[in-house]
């Protein structure tokens, strides 16, 4: 890799050098997760982050060395940036550190922080609630300054930007000053932190004296942290400017993590962004708002969410948002069942608003009763306006708690005062009270992107599920079925309300396109089962066979694993040998003496090795009980052949050493031998598993004509959404239509699925002489696989069905098919375990006299790395 990368990139890419894509999010400190909110599952990226940087600190070879350390955090708006901020400060803790200044820029922001960090009752406090590393318990609290801190607990002082620059250069009586951070080691950490890189942009604007002299917030900042050569600076940001030079080389070996708003989205995290225009009156467009806010309400109830859908209402000026709160207010009072009637009679046919109606009506609600409703859910008490500078804090408590189950507010008034920090799920719609533009050249004015910026902060998913195997943080109905839109669907996309302006629109979406919550190419198309296959009677009557997923209640276990049990595990001890060299001269090397002698963990006797469970939470009866449902007691767990009783150590050291340990020593392997034990216990700790039991589902209720949302953004395959008949790439190119084999119009995958459905292409005649029908389908989200192991979800590509009549009896094959690109064969390789072990485990009851059912999978597909491994094995279904 080029020197000039940025450091995120070669951490990307040494990720593959460190075995996996996925090393970064299998090697996170494993003290971080139990002592987190369990409320907040933690995702993939947020566990990646945790990786790189415990990396960076532990293993990364070109950290600089005897210098301040400074570490960015690119991460998208809603990405959950405090919670990586609460698992750092619990990692830099164990390193040893216990100070750490929080600052920002808005005093909101401050607020809402601290209430998150120090507040155990408040709806996102970060933390458990015990923390505990090395076994002790561990208080958080908030300081004005370091000099007489707890070294035992986790120390804050949380401080604006500009309240820091002024404590530091006018000190006053117990306030936090310089000398801080020159007698103490410090962790600094920097939210929205693009605010503090002011000095950084202009420095081209400065002479030499001004840049001297200058005591801007940026520079108070370098100063504190380069106080200490171990204080340690985090910054995170969803919005740095990585187009600047300044900014670029500032950040060029400092950036961890790169994730931005972009891969937020196309991971799914997001809402989907919808833009609404009307030419009707401001009053007309809020209605239609409250209209499709009522609408995802009671979709909500009907599938047993209680979630608040909430409005904001963004004027351009404090005076027209003022005046607009008193006309809606007024309005509301006096709403009726004509004045939903008249917008009903404008809902275009097959519309948002046409569906939201309908759906009304085929509930029998009456519109004079939507009316009332309306008129109870959006009275002024339920409306607030955030505008001064003076808010009370009850408002702003209100405005960052619109979650909470006790928060009846439905709308909100506002003109930028929640641009920045304000962090709310359950937002769905925005209305902009105003029509004027300010492009310039061309291009999306400050006014636009700073809209774009919002509606990027609105675009937080809101969780909701209908069954455990649906992702809970994660959006479900981008896929259509029968060209049906999902009721849900509107729940999972935030929509713009704006005057009908297409020169305005076309603005806006350039500048969502810029920050990442729009995909640049964005089609839907039609993906449709030929009308021949569905005359076919295998599609009428014939089976598809799925398996399910089960919560595992470990009624199975029984003790520890054999392997586990049954190993030999070696701890050497250390014996204080040490012996100097010279470089470059060749040295008969003196061996140290060292023996080996094995023991039974239990000879140590139960008071040490109780000792030594105590030093870790894991070990605890009550999370003891829960992986080892049959166990007793911690003296069953330490006597017991089925737990500790039958572990064997190898102890390595001199033979005076190993041969007369001392109860230290004792403690000391007890306590290496039970942590290796607790990664083993953690691998293990699953709450599903796939059942080898497979069961049947009609063909025809599985697989059914979808309409596909495509969204690439030039990051994907630049196959995918291409149709494989239209394709200019000649070597993938296939017309589908005559193929009866084919059971859909069209295959707009991936290169490497438009490659195997060419393989098929070129044996289908070698399938039809051994088998009297054969049929390959797309499985776009029709089906899912549980893995074996833990139960995830696999979705495989295709499924291929081939029917041998003519066997007694007749033959029913089930083969599942994964195309995969060479950068996802590592990372998925639990899928083609999975797919390989199909054949040999799976078990179907055969309750059909003339015929039985036979499931395989196939290794992954990849023309250029796995063809000739995937061929070997499909030959066995050629001969």
């Amino acid at each position: 890799m080029a020197d000039d990368a940025m450091l995120h990139e070669k951490l990307t890419n040494g990720a593959e050098f460190l075995g996996s894509k996925d090393y970064y999010q299998q090697n996170i400190p494993d003290h971080i997760p139990p002592n987190l909110n369990p409320a907040f599952q933690l995702r993939p990226y947020q566990l990646e982050a945790f990786g790189r940087f415990k990396y960076y600190m532990e293993s990364y070879s070109s950290r600089p060395e005897n210098t301040p350390t400074q570490s960015l955090f690119h991460m998208a708006t809603g990405s959950g940036k405090t919670i990586i901020m609460a698992g750092l400060i619990l990692y830099l803790y164990k390193q040893g550190y216990r100070n750490f200044l929080f600052f920002v820029n808005s005093t909101n922001i401050i607020n809402k922080t601290r209430d998150n960090f120090l507040n155990s009752i408040a709806s996102k406090y970060l933390f458990n609630e015990m923390v505990q590393i090395n076994n002790q318990q561990i208080r958080i609290k908030e300081v004005d300054n370091f000099q007489a801190s707890n070294s035992d607990d986790i120390n804050i002082v949380f401080s604006t930007i500009q309240g820091l620059h002024i404590r530091l250069n006018t000190p006053r009586e117990n306030s936090i000053t310089y000398d801080d951070f020159e007698s103490e080691r410090i962790v600094l950490i920097s939210d929205e932190a693009h605010h503090i890189n002011a000095e950084t942009k202009k420095i081209k604007e400065l002479n030499q004296a001004e840049m001297l002299d200058l005591a801007s917030w940026e520079s108070t900042v370098n100063k504190i942290f380069h106080a200490n050569a171990q204080n340690i600076l985090l910054e995170f940001t969803a919005t740095i400017d990585l187009t600047n030079e300044q900014i670029i080389e500032k950040y060029r070996d400092k950036i961890i993590f790169d994730y931005p708003l972009k891969s937020f989205r196309l991971d799914g995290y997001s809402k989907e962004v919808k833009v609404l225009q009307s030419e009707i009156s401001l009053m007309k467009r809020a209605l239609q708002a409250i209209l499709l806010s009522q609408f995802r309400r009671k979709v909500f109830e009907k599938h047993g969410w209680l979630i608040k859908p909430v409005i904001l209402f963004k004027s351009k000026m404090i005076k027209d948002s003022n005046a607009f709160f008193g006309e809606f207010i007024s309005k509301i009072k006096n709403l009726s069942g004509d004045d939903l009637e008249k917008i009903k009679t404008n809902a275009r046919l097959g519309s948002v608003l046409w569906r939201v109606f309908d759906y009304f009506e085929q509930h029998q609600i009456s519109l004079e009763n939507l009316a009332f409703e309306l008129r109870e859910d959006f009275s002024e008490d339920k409306c607030i306006s955030v505008n001064s500078k003076d808010e009370s804090e009850q408002k702003q408590i209100a405005v960052n708690t619109l979650e909470d189950a006790d928060n009846e507010y439905r709308a909100v008034f506002a003109v930028d005062k929640l641009n920045e920090g304000w962090d709310v799920l359950n937002l769905f719609d925005i209305v902009r009270l105003y029509d004027t533009r300010d492009t310039k050249a061309g291009k999306p004015g400050q006014t636009t992107l700073s809209e774009a910026q919002l509606i990027g902060r609105g675009a937080r998913y809101c969780p909701f599920r209908l069954n455990n195997e649906q992702p809970l943080y994660q959006r479900k109905y981008d896929i259509l079925d029968d060209e049906k839109e999902h009721e849900l669907k509107l729940c999972e996309e935030l929509y713009y309300h704006s005057a009908y302006n297409p020169r305005y629109i076309q603005e806006l979406h350039t500048a969502l396109e810029e920050i990442g919550i729009k995909a640049k190419k964005s089609l839907q198309l039609r993906l449709a089962l030929k009308p021949g296959f569905k005359d076919k009677i295998f599609y009428k009557t014939g089976f598809v066979f799925k398996n399910e997923r089960v919560k595992y209640a470990r009624e199975d276990v029984t003790g520890l694993n054999t392997y586990f049990v049954e190993t030999a595990h070696k701890i050497p001890l250390f014996t204080g040998y040490s012996q100097s060299s010279t470089v470059f001269v060749f040295e008969q090397q003196h061996q140290s003496g060292k023996k080996q002698i094995d023991y039974f963990l239990k000879s140590f006797g139960s008071n040490v090795i109780k000792k030594a469970l105590n030093q870790f939470p894991e070990y605890q009866f009550s999370n003891l009980k829960r992986l080892f449902p049959h166990l007793k007691s911690v003296s069953e767990f330490i006597a017991s052949d089925h737990y500790l009783g039958k572990l064997k150590v190898e102890v390595e050291g001199t033979e005076a050493k190993v041969s007369n340990l001392t109860q230290d020593d004792k403690l000391y392997i007890a306590m290496r031998l039970l942590e290796k034990l607790s990664g083993q216990l953690q691998a293990e700790n699953i709450d599903y598993k796939g059942t080898a039991e497979f069961k049947p589902y009609m063909v025809k209720d599985t697989f059914t004509d979808k309409t596909l949302n495509i969204v690439n953004d030039g990051d994907s395959d630049q196959e995918y959404g291409i149709a494989q008949s239209e394709t200019t790439n000649q070597s993938l190119n296939l017309s589908l239509a005559s193929k009866d084999w084919f059971a859909f119009n069209e295959n707009y995958g991936t290169s490497e699925e438009k490659y195997l459905v060419k393989y098929i292409d070129k044996v289908i005649e070698k399938l039809k002489e051994k088998y009297s029908e054969v049929y390959l389908l797309r499985n776009e989200r029709h089906l899912k696989l549980f893995n074996f192991n833990d139960g995830q979800v696999f979705e495989p590509d295709f499924v291929l069905f081939l029917i041998k009549n003519d066997a007694i009896p007749a033959l029913h094959y089930q083969v599942f098919i994964e195309p995969k690109g060479s950068q996802l064969i590592k990372q998925d390789e639990w899928k083609r375990n999975f797919l390989m072990r199909l054949k040999s485990e799976h078990k179907i009851d055969q309750l059909w006299e003339d015929r039985n059912y036979i499931i395989w999978g196939m290794p992954f597909y990849n023309e250029a790395e796995t063809k000739a491994e995937f061929e070997k094995e499909f030959s066995s279904i050629l001969m």
